[in-house]
Formats: C-alpha cells, structure tokens, sequence
C-alpha cells in the first residue's frame, strides 16, 4: 500500500471517528465509500467489524451509567437469531432486493421524521422488541450495517440521547462480535490485515475523541436530526451498488 493509499485508509478511520464518537454507530457507512475503492469487500468488513467492537465497547464503557441490561436483552436475542439467517439468506435469495428495500424504507422514513419532527413515542412490550431484533440481525447478516434498524427503534420509542444510545450501541456491539467470529471462520483475517488495522488506530482514537466531544455539545433534537441524516445517508448506501464504489 503506497503513501497516498494509505494516507487516504488513515483519513477515512479519523473521520469515521468523528461520526462514531458522534452518533454512536455509522462508522461502516462513513468509511466503506472510501476502502471499497482500495480494499477487497471482505478486507472492508473485516476491518469494520474490528474497528466495530472497539469504537463501540469504548463508547459503552463511557455511557455506562445509563445502561440497562434488562432492555437491552431482547434486542440481543433477535439479534443472534437474525444474523445467521440473514447470512444464510445470501445463498439463497437475491440480497439486491433486501437491501433496495430496506433502503427506500430508511430514506422514506428520515425524510418524513425530518419534516415531522414531533413523532408521538411508541410503546412495545418483550416480543416486539425482540422481533424488532431479530429483523436489526438479518439486515446485518446480508449487509453488515448492524445500527439503522435499532436506532431507528429507539428514535420510535422518544427515549433521551443518551438512553437511546445505551441501548442500540450494546446491540450493535453484538451484532460485531457474532460477525466476527464468522470472519474468523472464513479466514478473512491475515497479517497484513492485522497490520493495517493496527496503523488505523491512532487516527481511530483522535476522531473517536473529537466525536465524543462534540457529542457533548449536542442537545436531544440536535441528537435526533444527526441520527436521522445518517440513516438517510445508510438508505442510500443500500440502494446505491456497491459497484459504483469499486
């Protein structure tokens, strides 16, 4: 990997960061644009994964006071039963149209919450948060995005910011360390990948620092139209081919 390559891999972890000390989640989306031009598919998934468990154990350990196992349980049992399905489903169904389709939905939806902002909040009992679950795990089993179905979730359910995040962040969490160990399997793994990442992180830390410092500055509907840009921008990233980036 040359100087300028490399420069632009150590770019896009720092802005990739800033989003995710930011917003608590869309680090793949931020980032993918720019490795899938450099990177194999497989070499951008790992890496997102790893950064993934990182940035997002950090960011829990930060919001440690506002998290509540018991919520955040049935979501994490959808979850292990989502993503191997949705990976299963890969061999067998076209993945173009899931990922179209839950594209048109997030764009359709952040657009309506961006023009209506005053949302009334949603209640739901055990199992239709573990469905909700269930459906977060098969997006990120067929597309490796683990956050815009949950944060969507909690934008539905009106809780605070930082409520919101103690929630969908250990789920994304989750989602990561299942995918992970599906990587490790696969032997998508190597040294040189290893390498790479290790270069990463210290661009990793300074963005994840700014980001969380800007997080701090942010009041409950600043929060909710950055969670809302970025799940417009994730619709996109599902509708638009991954081709077009490589």
């Amino acid at each position: 990997m040359d100087g300028v390559v490399l420069g632009v891999f150590l770019a896009s972890v720092f802005f990739g960061g800033i989003v995710t000390g930011l917003a608590g989640f869309a680090m793949g989306l931020v980032v993918s644009g720019f490795w899938l031009h450099i990177l194999t598919p497989v070499q951008t998934a790992a890496l997102i994964v790893g950064y993934g468990l990182l940035v997002q154990s950090y960011g829990l350990w930060r919001l440690r006071h506002a998290l509540r196992w018991r919520a955040v349980a049935p979501f994490i049992l959808g979850g292990a039963v989502g993503i191997p399905v949705g990976a299963a489903l890969l061999t067998t169904l076209n993945p173009d149209y899931m990922r179209i389709g839950v594209g048109v939905l997030l764009i359709v939806y952040s657009t309506y919450a961006l023009a209506r902002p005053h949302l009334k909040p949603m209640h739901a009992g055990f199992a239709v948060e573990t469905g909700v679950g269930v459906v977060n795990g098969v997006l990120a089993g067929m597309t490796g995005l683990a956050g815009p179905i949950i944060t969507i979730w909690c934008q539905l359910r009106g809780w605070p910011k930082d409520t919101q995040r103690a929630i969908f962040q250990p789920v994304i969490l989750a989602a990561f360390a299942m995918t992970a160990v599906s990587l490790a399997f696969t032997g998508a793994v190597t040294i040189d990948l290893v390498r790479l990442y290790l270069y990463g992180l210290p661009a990793l830390a300074a963005g994840l620092w700014l980001g969380i410092k800007l997080y701090g500055h942010l009041d409950e509907a600043a929060f909710r139209k950055v969670i809302l840009v970025l799940l417009f921008l994730s619709g996109l990233t599902l509708i638009v081919p991954w081709s077009v980036f490589g």
